[in-house]
C-alpha cells in the first residue's frame, strides 16, 4: 500500500558521500511501502548501478507527486527551483548544517515519513522571486530564487554604486557592498547575517537589506511581495559586480545593467510533519531560550 503519495522523486546532495547511507535506507523503506520511485540524475551517480529511473533535475517534477530531498537547505533550494514549475510538493531530510527547510532528521526518518506518506502532514506555501537582468534593452540573464537575490561587488571591501526603485518610484541611490532582496524563506539566511528582519514564512512580503552601506541611516525595508523592485547598477561604477540567486546561480554585471525582481507566479509547497512549529525551529536553529515560562 503506497499511501497518499504514490510517485516519489528523490533528490540528494550532489557529490557528497555522507548522504549515501540515508539515501539507501530511504529507497528500501519506500520500495517496501510500494511507492514508484525516480531519482535525479546527479543524485543517482552517488550509488553505482542503482536500479531506479534517473531523470534530469528539470524534468523530475513532471514524473512524481512528491519530491524528497536528502541534504541541507542548499540542496532543497536547488531542487525547489527545478520542480516548482510543476507544482510538486517537497519535503527535506536534513543531512546539512542548519536545516531551516530540511527539517526531518535521518534517525527519525521512517517514523516521521510514515504518517506523512499516509496523508497526515502540514502544507506550507512559499513564494519565490524572479530576477531578470536587462542590458541594452535585452534580457541577458533570468533565474528564480527561493531565498534571495543579491547584488554584490564580488570583491572584499569594495563598494558599488546603485539605485533602487519600487514600482517605478525612485527610493534611493546608495554606495554599499551590495543589497539583498529576501523572501520570508530567505529572511533567516544571508539577509539575517546582514541585519535584516525575520519574516514569518507565510507573510506576503520582501525584505530589502543593504550590505555594509556607507551611511549610518540605512536600514532594512520591508515591502509587499506584489511590488516590482528595480536595481540600477550605475554607469559611474569603475568595475563590474555580480548578481546571485540563492547563492547558487551567479551572473557578472556590467555598469548600466538593470535588475528587475518580482514575485514568481507559482508558489512552492513544503511538506512538514503534523507537529512542525516554526517558532520551535527558530529556537533550535538560532539558539534562542528553550525555556517555557508559565505565570
Amino acid at each position: 500500500m503506497s499511501g497518499h503519495f504514490t510517485k516519489i522523486g528523490l533528490f540528494a546532495k550532489h557529490n557528497n558521500n555522507s548522504v549515501i547511507d540515508t539515501l539507501e535506507k530511504l529507497i528500501r523503506f519506500l520500495k517496501k511501502r510500494g511507492h514508484s520511485l525516480t531519482i535525479e540524475s546527479q543524485s543517482a551517480a552517488l550509488i553505482p548501478n542503482l536500479p531506479l529511473p534517473a531523470l534530469e533535475r528539470e524534468t523530475l517534477g513532471k514524473h512524481c507527486d512528491l519530491v524528497i530531498v536528502i541534504g541541507g537547505d542548499g540542496s532543497l533550494l536547488n531542487a525547489a527551483r527545478a520542480v516548482v514549475k510543476d507544482e510538486v510538493p517537497i519535503l527535506g531530510i536534513n543531512r546539512g548544517r542548519l536545516g531551516f527547510l530540511a527539517d526531518i532528521l535521518p534517525r527519525d526518518m521512517e517514523q516521521t515519513l510514515t504518517p506523512i506518506l499516509d496523508g497526515r502532514y502540514q502544507e506550507e506555501r512559499r513564494f519565490l522571486l524572479q530576477a531578470n537582468v536587462h542590458r541594452a534593452q535585452k534580457i541577458v540573464f533570468e533565474a528564480t530564487a527561493l531565498n534571495d537575490v543579491v547584488l554584490y561587488s564580488g570583491y572584499v571591501a569594495r563598494m558599488i554604486d546603485f539605485e533602487v526603485s519600487i514600482d517605478n518610484l525612485f527610493v534611493l541611490r546608495q554606495q554599499a557592498d551590495g543589497i539583498i532582496a529576501a523572501t520570508p524563506t530567505g529572511s533567516t539566511a544571508y539577509a539575517l547575517s546582514a541585519g535584516g528582519p525575520i519574516l514569518y514564512p507565510t507573510l506576503n512580503a520582501i525584505a530589502l537589506s543593504p550590505l555594509c552601506p556607507h551611511t549610518l541611516s540605512s536600514r532594512p525595508l520591508v515591502i509587499d511581495n506584489q511590488s516590482e523592485i528595480k536595481w540600477h547598477f550605475t554607469e559611474e561604477n569603475s568595475g563590474d559586480a555580480k548578481l546571485s540567486c540563492d547563492g547558487q546561480l551567479h551572473f557578472d554585471l556590467k555598469p548600466g545593467d538593470q535588475i528587475a525582481i518580482q514575485k514568481y507566479p507559482i508558489e512552492l509547497t513544503l511538506i512538514h510533519p503534523k507537529d512542525h512549529q516554526y517558532f520551535a525551529v527558530l529556537r533550535e536553529k538560532l539558539g534562542w531560550s528553550m525555556h517555557q515560562y508559565k505565570e
